[in-house]
């Protein structure tokens, strides 16, 4: 059924005389003259792959880099190129001498050529020799159309561009694939019309399993089944495709399944599987069938104050906007802070100027609702969201964000990445054009606005007066009247909204203890985490929220904050935290910006401190060290301080208190 260069291309046939040809449907592979080429690393290939793909085209090298890399072009790319060539080079013409000309793998003004007929690559013959048989459905013959299908469909040889790394070989795998797809789909539509229906059940029950998730193929296979007289096995693909579908993708099938299984049950034997009304329609894209995503979640209730830093965020994404870029706001702050309250809030507001949807994923960085989620996982959340075919989404990063942005593309939609672990986690989250990217974070992500053009913001506790209105809001009547009470809980809070609002379920919950009996419980430090938790439910622990911070740092950064959790009433100085930390004041510099980026350390012109509540948790991990170790530390620092007033700190292990005095 091959023609002779079908059968040349997958390297079945020798001694030819041609001089390259390419297979990519499927392993890259290459043959000169017969003799089968060492084609070396999988970047060589994906260059050698790219150039076969546009052969008889000038590729410039900006070209070539896009495609092995992506947005993430390594200093040392343009190098690379240049090595990659230069090997494929020496591969394809092994008696090329050293100063001769490549005939092959020639350089051009603007990039390189591979100088090969595209009829000799595999790839570009199965696009033409598809073109041929859809062009003879509309007028020739069933079984030639069958014949010019198969010959098309019998070039592959695997997954097109198996093996090649990058966002260009993934992108154009996808495509391969589904037109690949399509044409299998066609050919069996043919063979239904000439009546051949057990073979195409054969085929279509081995495409289905291979694409579980296309539902025309499932459409194709139960019309096939019904036609063949088996009805039962035609209904019984129904209702395995409606399970899978809400299984995996949460949804219905698509209104043709649907249509087919109602006419199935009638028993209406007119069916046909081309024209008319009849024929499968793949699911849309946003806005053209698809239902417009709205997935932001539910604001908080109670949500108060803010302006300052609504009216910043606005600002800031107005601006962006003016620059024609992608606006990109990233809201960091320490855990509990309300970020994301403050970001759906937000969101809500922005809603009506993006009319294409808003996107909503939970990143998971801080770890309290499971591991984080990939940067691979998001985006399938996202491609799904978008309507991609289940079938066509890329298993890797790069093809993945490649068909994101292809889809994004045109749009304007507002995408909420909730709670980002690292700046490489959102990277490939972040489209381009009109749309909006708003996200959360624990951490500054200062790469991500120096390298990619973010903005910035962080997120501060509530003043002591926004602070004291949304617990009376959350109190109700509790708190009505009591304007110090609720001031007093309030800086016990510190301006937390996450304590505030376990505070306020904690007085709402006790309506027979007296309010003042209630504060003085939440004055008490001793326990004030342990009432600052909501059992059986870590999303409502302050402890569980400072421990996934605390967890996330490195080592060195670890100990200096139990460290400081010795001192944790007062603030401190680089000199100091060197001396606690029994380290040189560089490295103690970069220890407590870390913590400072991470919002477990606040910085107050040359001093660090720790908030209340905070530095209460610091002093519980101070309890981790040995006590020895705390006994040194806490001499190294009475030591370096000889002028200043007492350094005093108590530690208790086995019932003894520790105090520590200068000289």
């Amino acid at each position: 059924m091959n023609s002779t260069r079908a059968r040349g291309v997958n390297g079945n046939m020798t001694g030819t005389g041609e001089p390259l040809r390419i297979q990519l449907l499927g392993p890259i592979r290459a043959w000169r003259h017969g003799e089968e080429v060492v084609l070396g690393s999988p970047k060589q290939r994906a260059v050698l792959s790219l150039l076969a793909s546009r052969a008889g085209e000038v590729v410039s090298g900006e070209t070539i880099t896009r495609a092995l890399w992506g947005s993430d072009t390594p200093q040392t790319a343009v190098n690379g190129v240049h090595t990659y060539v230069a090997r494929l080079r020496r591969a394809l013409e092994p008696g090329r001498g050293t100063r001769a000309a490549s005939t092959l793998l020639s350089s051009e003004p603007g990039g390189y050529c591979l100088r090969v007929d595209p009829a000799e690559v595999d790839a570009a013959l199965f696009v033409e020799r598809h073109g041929h048989a859809r062009r003879s459905r509309d007028g020739g013959s069933a079984e030639t159309t069958l014949r010019l299908y198969e010959d098309a469909l019998a070039l592959w040889r695997g997954e097109a561009y198996s093996g090649i790394p990058g966002p260009f070989a993934a992108m154009e795998g996808v495509r391969l694939r589904d037109l690949r797809l399509t044409a299998v789909e066609e050919w069996a539509a043919v063979m239904l019309e000439a009546g051949r229906y057990a073979e195409a059940v054969d085929a279509l029950s081995r495409a289905v399993a291979e694409e579980p998730l296309r539902e025309k193929l499932r459409w194709l296979l139960m019309l096939a089944l019904y036609h063949a007289g088996r009805q039962a096995h035609a209904l019984a693909v129904y209702t395995e495709t409606r399970r899978l579908l809400r299984r995996e993708l949460g949804i219905e099938p698509g209104t043709d399944l649907q249509d087919l299984h109602r006419r199935i049950l009638a028993g209406q034997r007119e069916l046909r599987p081309i024209g008319g009304h009849m024929a499968p329609r793949p699911r849309q894209g946003p806005g053209s069938g698809v239902p417009k995503p709205a997935q932001l979640p539910s604001t908080a209730w109670g949500f108060t104050g803010r302006d300052r830093e609504l009216r910043q965020l606005e600002g800031l994404l107005a601006d962006a906007s003016a620059q024609r870029s992608t606006p990109v706001i990233v809201a960091h702050g320490p855990a509990g802070v309300g970020k994301t309250a403050l970001v759906l809030e937000l969101a809500y507001r922005l809603a009506p100027r993006f009319p294409d949807g808003q996107l909503y994923v939970d990143l998971c960085g801080n770890g309290l609702r499971g591991r984080p989620l990939s940067a691979s996982d998001a985006l399938l959340h996202l491609l799904t969201s978008l309507g991609a075919d289940s079938a066509r989404i890329p298993r890797d990063v790069a093809g993945r964000a490649t068909l994101y942005r292809s889809l994004m593309y045109g749009k304007r939609m507002l995408v909420v990445l909730d709670d980002a672990l690292s700046a490489d986690q959102l990277r490939p989250l972040i489209p381009r054009g009109a749309s909006c990217v708003v996200a959360t974070s624990r951490q500054r992500f200062s790469g991500l606005a120096a390298r990619d053009g973010a903005r910035t913001v962080t997120v501060e506790p509530l003043a002591d007066e926004e602070a004291a209105h949304l617990l009376t809001t959350l109190c109700g009547g509790r708190l009505a009247g009591d304007e110090k009470a609720a001031r007093r809980l309030a800086a016990l809070c510190g301006g937390l909204p996450l304590a505030l609002r376990i505070t306020a379920e904690g007085i709402t919950a006790n309506p027979g203890v007296p309010l003042p009996t209630l504060v003085e419980r939440f004055a008490a430090e001793s326990g004030r985490l342990d009432r600052l938790t909501v059992e059986d439910d870590a999303l409502a622990s302050l402890r569980d929220a400072f421990e996934t911070s605390y967890q996330s740092l490195s080592a060195e950064a670890a100990r200096m904050f139990r460290l400081l959790g010795l001192c944790k009433d007062e603030p401190i100085t680089v000199s100091a935290a060197a001396a606690l930390a029994d380290t040189d004041r560089d490295t103690a510099r970069r220890l407590l910006e870390m913590l400072v980026a991470g919002h477990l350390l606040e910085e107050h012109g040359h001093r660090y401190r720790l908030h209340d509540l905070l530095g209460i948790y610091a002093a519980e991990c101070a309890k981790r060290e040995p006590m020895l170790n705390r006994r040194a530390a806490l001499a190294r620092l009475a030591e370096a301080s000889p002028g200043a007033p007492h350094v005093e700190a108590a530690v208790e292990d086995r019932g003894e208190a520790l105090a520590v005095a200068p000289a």
